[in-house]
């Protein structure tokens, strides 16, 4: 076997030519994966042995060149701004053993006997992350690195956005003694505020011997008006077992000049922010001001939202624990509705914009006949309307359960005289009660029109979700937010967030997770299997136009 192995310490930097991937599973025999050896093996094509390895070359030379796609959208770093700043001091971490970053390395390797090129990778350990890992955005090192997606490929398609992966560096540029750093919790509430608080301090502190910690309450409009305290592991040991935030939060409040100004009197050199949207565009501008003032302060942002509508990364932190708790709201509805004649559940789950909460807990209940999201519009009346299958499902079982995000069906409140377009401190649009109104207009139909009596039971389960711990898994994953943003800004980046992508940890830059918010696809098959679960019309606006014609002739 003839040994053509290619350096990779950033897999996405090494990898045959510019390729594109789909999702299909009918093409085995273009790309056949072998667990045993943890390899795959790609038949050879038209491009010669000596032309692949050439492109492969070209690729680790120029790897962010517009001729092979690859995008790297990096986060900003005090040299940047500051080329005067002292020489990087060696991270106090090369001195422990407690920091181990897992790399994967690849050897292309030519198989004379098989006639075929061969990828194989080895799993390596090292201590800090090399200035030159990234993370891909797209599938391609999800498949090479946890070989759990099957691909087809096609030659000369670009290879997308990568971003620089989280984690330790072997330089820093702050003196841990020297560093004063503040956190400082904006915005709603979520399970896991506490967890990440909890963990920028200890991380701090016995990471990197940072003692000087101060945490800023009451949210943004504490900064200016002086309301902080010492933060200490000992002072937050046991925070992560309570709801809420310990620094107390609250929204609006934002002047950025204030803020910067008093950073600047307070000798302050790290900020750590967490909070969702709105929090993270102010975080933005802060930056920007810091940069525009010539300060050595990095900013750093924790994107917070329990609805899990923050953009580029996978998930958000507390998701997992609102799903969950969920599941007892809509337990309940169940238990009450099945207790009764003709009994109609309605649970209202948070999701301004996003339905992923109410989609991901209807399908790990089981109980939910219907489940309503922003994002897919629904009606009430005529054939294939929410009422028919209300009245189909009482007919079959005796019962039902809807659980309706607070963001669905606004179109419908707002028609009927409600208030609407007022917005909060913060910005975001107020929404109108659709849990109340979706029940009046079900009980009221089937009252008056149907002459059937139903007995409705509503059930509002959001500040009891929003004010609990996180559980297990969100804790852990809080922890490991928490860590990535205190190496970031020890290592010296700034303006950025920091979050999973495409399964591995990432700096993104603020302005990418606030341009835009993730919603629910529908074309995905996550919302297929929920329609398969719950049997649910599908409420196309097409079949509604129909009907609307059909009773106008």
């Amino acid at each position: 076997m003839t040994d053509l192995s290619v350096s990779s310490s950033s897999l996405v930097k090494t990898l045959l030519p510019p390729l594109s991937f789909s999702l299909c599973p009918n093409i085995p025999k273009r790309l056949r994966f072998c667990r045993k050896s943890a390899s795959f093996f790609r038949k050879p094509s038209s491009i010669s042995r000596q032309n692949k390895l050439a492109v492969v070359t070209a690729i680790q030379v120029s790897t962010q060149s517009e001729n092979d796609g690859f995008v790297l959208e990096d986060v900003p770093h005090l040299t940047n701004f500051l080329p005067d700043l002292p020489v990087p001091l060696v991270s106090p971490l090369l001195s422990t053993k407690t920091v181990a970053v897992s790399q994967f390395l690849f050897s292309v390797c030519y198989d004379d006997v098989l006639d075929c090129e061969i990828l194989v990778h080895k799993r390596h350990m090292k201590n800090f992350v090399s200035p030159e890992d990234v993370v891909a955005q797209n599938y391609l090192s999800k498949f090479l690195i946890t070989f759990h997606v099957q691909i087809a490929i096609q030659k000369g398609s670009p290879r997308g956005v990568h971003f620089r992966r989280a984690g330790p560096r072997e330089k820093i540029y702050f003196e841990p003694e020297e560093v004063r750093a503040c956190i400082v919790t904006c915005g709603g509430l979520c399970p896991g505020i506490n967890t990440v608080i909890r963990e920028i301090v200890c991380g701090l502190n016995i990471m990197y011997g940072v003692h000087d910690i101060l945490g800023i309450e009451g949210g943004y409009k504490g900064f200016y008006s002086k309301n902080t305290l010492m933060l200490t592991p000992k002072l937050v040991n046991d925070i992560h077992k309570r709801g809420g935030t310990f620094l107390r939060t609250s929204r609006g409040g934002h002047d950025t000049h204030k803020i910067v100004d008093n950073i600047e009197d307070r000798g302050i050199n790290q900020v750590y922010i967490i909070g969702g949207d709105g929090t993270q565009k102010g975080a933005s501008l802060i930056y920007e001001e810091v940069i525009r003032r010539g300060l050595q302060v990095a900013v750093a942002g924790i994107p917070k939202t329990i609805d899990n509508d923050i953009a580029v990364i996978d998930k958000s932190f507390g998701f997992e624990t609102a799903v969950e708790e969920a599941q007892r709201a809509i337990d309940a509805a169940h238990v009450e509705v099945e207790s009764v004649e003709n009994g109609v559940g309605i649970v209202k789950l948070m999701g301004r914009y996003s339905g992923f909460i109410a989609m991901y807990a209807t399908q790990a209940s089981r109980d939910v006949d219907c489940c309503l999201i922003p994002e897919s519009p629904f009606y009430l009346e005529g054939r294939g309307g929410l009422f028919e299958f209300i009245e189909e499902r009482l007919k079959e079982n005796g019962h039902l359960v809807i659980v309706v995000a607070e963001g669905a069906g606004q179109e419908y409140v707002a028609a009927e005289g409600h208030d609407a377009g007022k917005t909060d401190a913060s910005g975001n649009k107020l929404l109108l009660d659709v849990g109340p109104w979706l029940s009046d207009k079900i009980k009221n139909h089937f009252t008056m029109f149907r002459k059937m009596a139903v007995n409705m039971k509503y059930i509002d389960p959001t500040y009891m979700i929003r004010a609990i711990p996180s559980n297990a898994s969100d804790n852990i994953y809080c922890t490991l937010l928490a860590h990535g943003a205190v190496h970031g800004a020890m290592a010296g980046f700034t303006g950025f967030t920091v979050g999973p992508v495409n399964g591995r940890h990432a700096y993104i830059p603020i302005a990418r997770v606030t341009e835009r918010q993730k919603t629910v696809r529908l074309s995905d098959r996550v919302w297929a299997r929920l329609l398969l679960s719950t049997n649910q019309p599908g409420f196309v606006a097409s079949d509604k136009e129909k009907v609307d014609k059909e009773v106008m002739n």
